[in-house]
């Protein structure tokens, strides 16, 4: 009896086990993505279904890119990373979660889509907020992430400094002082986008929301009833969306295939196409003139022609006792 109740186990087993058979993947990614990829997630999931006959589970987890990157290197299993900021992925890289050349591994950088820091305003614009110079006057109050913990508000911080560095006769000390009077203005710093959209749109703190341009579209859709208005500055930073294996994890939970694909099927048409229906600018041609109409023009700035590249925004601005944190000083 025993043999045979032996047999019939290992042949339940072995008849269940393709039922139960499935990817998984953990895609780390900032603060305000959520909506985002649950858009994408279920369109990879019926892509991987029909290619390879599988299911694929796609859990996420949100939080500012810099605190996500931290708690990678503090035991946060991510298969992928779907970050908006570069140096946190070098964080990972340095330390072995990542490959080193992470931004050869897919196209443009290992950047599918990107954006830029834009403006979210009250309904009619009461303060008449246009450009960045707008921010540093005093009857203006800003929101927007801290910078120390939010890749969304590390942008904002660069693009209002390489704004100050555009005007004629700017140094360093009048690009510095033009970012103090923003920061003097901030009546709160939440660690990471999405807090710092409640704070301006459900407790009603500040003239101006200053988050990515995509992010600004959608709190103004998802807030209709208050009428907030999406404007874009004549002259922003081009932000990009980096994507990374953490082959670390992926390779020690045997995700690699699926993690891989699901990071390169971003670049594709179909992908493509709802990041443009999210308000991101897709790096697919075809879409981009697609949709074209709309996204206003801008002059975008790039972080190697203004700063020297992000190492140099590090060591320079970054850093403890960098610029930015006298900035917060001077606060």
């Amino acid at each position: 009896m025993i043999p045979k109740l032996r047999i019939a186990a290992l042949a339940l087993l072995l008849g269940t086990t393709p039922a139960l058979a499935q990817d998984k993947v953990l895609n780390v990614s900032y603060d305000i993505a959520r909506e985002l990829f649950e858009a994408l997630n279920p369109e990879f999931q019926t892509y991987w279904k029909d290619k390879t006959g599988r299911d694929v589970t796609i859990d996420q987890s949100h939080a500012g890119s810099s605190k996500q990157a931290r708690a990678i290197l503090e035991g946060l299993p991510a298969d992928v990373v779907t970050f908006n900021q570069e140096t946190d992925v070098d964080v990972l890289a340095k330390n072995g979660f990542v490959a080193e050349n992470w931004r050869e591994a897919f196209p443009n950088g290992a950047s599918p889509y990107y954006s830029l820091p834009a403006f979210l305003v009250r309904k009619d614009n009461p303060k008449g907020i246009k450009d960045w110079n707008d921010l540093a006057r005093a009857d203006v109050k800003s929101v927007f992430p801290n910078p120390k913990t939010s890749g969304n508000g590390r942008y904002t911080y660069l693009a209002a400094y390489a704004y100050a560095l555009q005007q004629p006769g700017a140094t360093q000390d009048s690009a510095k002082e033009f970012v103090s009077a923003i920061f003097a203005n901030v009546p709160v710093f939440d660690t990471g986008g999405r807090a710092a959209t409640q704070t301006f749109a459900e407790r009603n703190i500040g003239d101006v929301l200053i988050t990515f341009e995509a992010e600004t579209q959608a709190i103004a859709q998802q807030y209709a009833d208050q009428g907030l208005i999406s404007i874009t500055p004549p002259t922003s930073l081009f932000a990009a969306f980096p994507v990374a294996v953490v082959s670390e994890n992926a390779e020690r939970n045997g995700t690699t295939e699926v993690s891989t694909e699901y990071l390169n099927w971003l670049y594709s048409p179909q992908a493509q196409e709802t990041l443009a229906a999210n308000h991101f600018r897709t790096t697919d041609k075809d879409v981009s003139a697609k949709h074209a109409a709309d996204f206003p023009e801008v002059k975008l700035l790039n972080v190697d022609d203004v700063f020297g590249g992000w190492d140099k925004i590090q060591s320079e601005h970054l850093a403890d006792g960098g610029i930015l944190d006298t900035v917060f000083v001077n606060r």
